[in-house]
């Protein structure tokens, strides 16, 4: 038999409020009591009923955090900065993981607005889903993560993508680099298509360059694996040789895939990342990348998520500068330019 609130009021000797007030407002009840009701918790085994505390207050003591792919260490490591706000400020954390799909993204929003969650944390698909909005309406904060907002009526925490693609392309054309590709799946997702206009801006102003863009299916090792074998089978009077990749799964991806053909990295191909994930400094040729701010980003977006729920709170967007962290796979000068 279920254990009630009523059993421990009555073992402890104490009203149904009282027991109430223990259990969330603690700080009112005298010492002796509480511990009264506390120790009749613990010998009936008492657990309370959050979900129907939950509708009584309107909204429960969890956040949702919605990212695009949790097998991308990137997001574990902002899921880490979201996660440190959020305890600390007493709520709990829901991970959803969308795989890039529109379907899944509004699934979990359904789940999570059923779930009458504190707020959301989400880096969206590519179109910002109609779901997103329908949660605001219904006053549930909604912080964009990862992706500039569209207009200034919403919180949004980013990263000056455009910047991060030039850095990297710069540093190759520093580098004697004249054939450079760029490699991101997904060109509908707004950071990539900032870090491509990055690279595209760099390698345009860099006289006697240009750029060749691939498109894998998708932002993972495979499809690094899948461009590395593409740009392998390119003549070589044409053959980049050098590539910004739009993130450290694919660079690792193509790094792999040229070793296996016996292409030497960086002699005979520079690689550049994106995100600086920890296995980036960890490839058995480490590579280049440029570091986002991944523990800070999670960080400010979960604070905003909580300002956003207190009078006179003010939308804001905060947009952070990567750096180009420089490793073994781009730092061989090449004498030639091409």
């Amino acid at each position: 038999m279920t254990t009630s609130i009523r059993d421990v009021a009555g073992r402890a000797g104490v009203s149904v409020g009282t027991v109430s007030n223990v259990l969330n407002r603690p700080e009112t009840v005298s010492e002796g009591t509480r511990q009264r009701v506390l120790d009749a918790i613990a010998d009936l085994g008492f657990v309370r009923n959050e979900s129907a505390r939950q509708l009584r207050a309107g909204s429960s003591r969890t956040v949702g955090l919605v990212v695009l792919d949790i097998a991308n260490p990137f997001f574990t490591d902002v899921a880490r900065g979201v996660e440190e706000v959020v305890e600390a400020a007493g709520l709990s954390l829901i991970l959803c993981n969308t795989d890039d799909r529109r379907e899944r993204e509004s699934a979990h929003l359904a789940v999570l607005a059923e779930q009458r969650v504190h707020g959301v944390l989400i880096t969206p698909t590519a179109e910002l889903n109609d779901d997103i909005a329908a949660l605001r309406a219904r006053g549930v904060p909604v912080v964009l993560l990862d992706r500039r907002a569209a207009d200034t009526h919403q919180c949004a925490v980013a990263t000056d993508d455009v910047l991060g693609g030039r850095l990297a392309a710069e540093h190759l054309v520093e580098r004697g680099h004249r054939r450079i590709a760029f490699v991101g799946g997904h060109a509908e997702l707004p950071q990539v298509r900032e870090r491509h206009a990055g690279v595209a801006a760099a390698v345009d102003e860099a006289p006697g360059s240009e750029l060749t863009v691939l498109s894998p299916d998708e932002l993972t090792v495979a499809g690094g694996r899948e461009a590395a074998s593409r740009i392998i089978g390119i003549p070589a009077a044409r053959r980049p040789t050098a590539a910004v990749c739009a993130n450290d799964l694919i660079a690792l991806g193509m790094l792999q895939e040229m070793v296996r053909h016996g292409v030497s990295v960086p002699d005979d191909f520079a690689i550049v990342g994106y995100d600086d994930i920890e296995f980036a400094a960890a490839a058995a040729v480490p590579l280049s990348s440029v570091r986002k701010p991944r523990h800070e980003l999670g960080r400010r977006a979960a604070q905003l998520l909580l300002d956003e729920a207190r009078d006179g709170h003010r939308h804001e967007q905060p947009v952070f500068e990567p750096v180009l962290v420089v490793r073994e796979s781009s730092m061989v000068r090449r004498e030639e330019s091409r």
